[in-house]
């Protein structure tokens, strides 16, 4: 029990930096789509663009930030010595990364479609090689249980960065995607100095032969990453090379992409989690009841991320002004996206069986079928289905890593998971969003009336879980009351 009241209390704090974060750079979106217009394209180059980078992030990392959380939590490993060997590796990387950038920057701009615009590809090259830095350092707070820094340093971030859009779109009326680009050099670059106090209180020592009980860690790792990504981004990167139109392509895609911006709550939700449930769980591996935990923050992730699906479809009508007038034809792919997010965080969940036992080579091969399936579904279908199909090929694909590693992993590490109560909650869901798609408009309901609906159905969903898992009486505060 008290592992997951520390757990509930990190995810609390990750996620209010991930949560207001986003939001607050929900405030972006609204803004380049009102004033980078749908036909110029240009959220779909950023869209692209920034699908790049995340790919390219997961290669210099190397899968160290899980290796740094095995091997720091090792006995017989010291915590500085980890964290010194492993931003070795990862400031090898990056060095060897921006030199080929620079050195060749004309073919790669050239093979990208973005031979005019270098200076796109030339910023965010030194933003991912900067955010790779910064990631060991964040994943050693994390280590740490220094919640509260990690989470001011995110948030500095995200403020710098809206602040500084709002003042050159807005203010000076900058609105080429060129300074979305120039804006996120600034602020990364100033982020990375506030890192270097904690690099001067580390114990700086390399240690070879532990590298190379890292890297056959990590390596499974990196291939599990890599393929992980590609089930986020292959869409947004094979689209503008699929689509038979290139310019039409910039902009169905930046379609696509200003829609998926509401179905990331989702993905907020299960990064919070991450960030609190990695740590935990390999501290926990050494306790008799960690199956009994792990089948419980399961069941929890899902209840909590369901009731986020049924709170963005039931009040969609509202958040739909996130994004401009002209971009919301798109709107039908967020739930299909959120359905992605969930099989997404249900596989993270499941993930944890092979690393515990050193084992990470079978992530390797069923993210690697999962990226295959949705590679297929995005080259098949992309030219005819368009945005629709890279919905849907996140669904196969995360669908296909999540079925094989929880069918493999029963039998390599079987854990209880209670399937009945989970099912419970998912064929509720299933219910109440068909309710609240069909009924409003079978009978004709206003705006008013079908939010006043859509909400009933989304307090259905918390009645049950009050009923059945999260009792008042167990609340903090408010159960003494119900005790009374």
């Amino acid at each position: 029990m008290a592992n997951l009241k520390s757990l509930a209390k990190d995810t609390a704090i990750y996620g209010l930096s991930s949560i207001v974060g986003r939001f607050l750079n929900y405030l972006l979106v609204p803004l380049y789509t009102h004033y980078m217009p749908k036909d110029s394209g240009d959220y779909g180059i950023s869209t692209n663009i920034y699908a790049y980078t995340a790919l390219i992030l997961v290669l210099l990392t190397f899968g160290m930030e899980t290796t740094l959380f095995r091997f720091a939590n090792d006995e017989r490993s010291k915590p500085d010595t980890v964290f010194s060997t492993v931003m070795a590796v990862v400031g090898s990387l990056t060095l060897v990364f921006l030199l080929l950038v620079f050195g060749f920057i004309g073919p790669i701009s050239g093979a990208l479609g973005y031979a005019a615009h270098p200076d796109y590809l030339l910023m965010m090259a030194v933003v991912v090689a900067l955010d790779a830095l910064q990631a060991i350092p964040f994943s050693y707070l994390r280590f740490q249980k220094r919640a509260i820094r990690f989470a001011s340093l995110k948030m500095l971030f995200i403020i710098l960065n809206i602040g500084l859009n709002v003042i050159y779109f807005v203010l000076l009326g900058k609105t080429s995607v060129f300074y979305v680009f120039f804006i996120n050099l600034l602020c990364t670059g100033l982020i990375t100095f506030f890192f270097v106090p904690d690099l001067f209180r580390i114990q700086w020592k390399f240690d070879g032969q532990l590298l190379r009980q890292m890297l056959s860690y990590s390596w499974p790792i990196l291939i599990l990453g890599v393929a992980g990504i590609l089930n986020q981004v292959a869409d947004k990167i094979l689209f503008p090379l699929v689509y038979p139109d290139q310019v039409e392509a910039n902009i169905q895609l930046g379609i696509y992409g200003s829609c998926v911006k509401i179905a990331m709550i989702m993905a907020m939700i299960t990064q919070a989690f991450r960030y609190a449930y990695e740590p935990i769980v390999f501290a926990k591996n050494k306790d008799a009841d960690k199956t009994e935990y792990y089948a419980s923050a399961m069941k929890y992730f899902l209840i909590f991320t369901l009731l986020a699906f049924l709170c963005v479809v039931g009040w969609m009508p509202i958040l739909q002004y996130i994004i401009g007038e002209d971009y919301r034809e798109g709107l039908g792919v967020v739930p299909i996206v959120m359905v992605a997010e969930i099989m997404m965080g249900v596989y993270f969940n499941l993930s944890f069986w092979y690393k515990l036992i050193d084992k990470t080579i079978y992530g390797a091969w069923f993210s690697l079928a999962g990226c295959l399936v949705l590679f297929a579904v995005n080259i098949l279908l992309i030219p005819k289905y368009g945005y629709w199909a890279c919905a849907w090929g996140g669904v196969a694909g995360y669908g296909t890593a999540m079925v094989l590693s929880y069918i493999v992993g029963q039998k390599k590490n079987p854990i209880p998971y209670p399937l009945q109560s989970i099912a419970y909650y998912v064929a509720l869901t299933v219910m109440l969003t068909m309710s609240i798609y069909y009924i409003p408009e079978t009978y004709g309901f206003g705006p008013i009336l079908t939010l006043a609906f859509n909400t009933l159905c989304i307090c259905c969903f918390v009645s049950y879980i009050l009923h059945n898992d999260l009792p008042l009486s167990s609340l903090p505060i408010i159960g003494k009351k119900f005790k009374k």
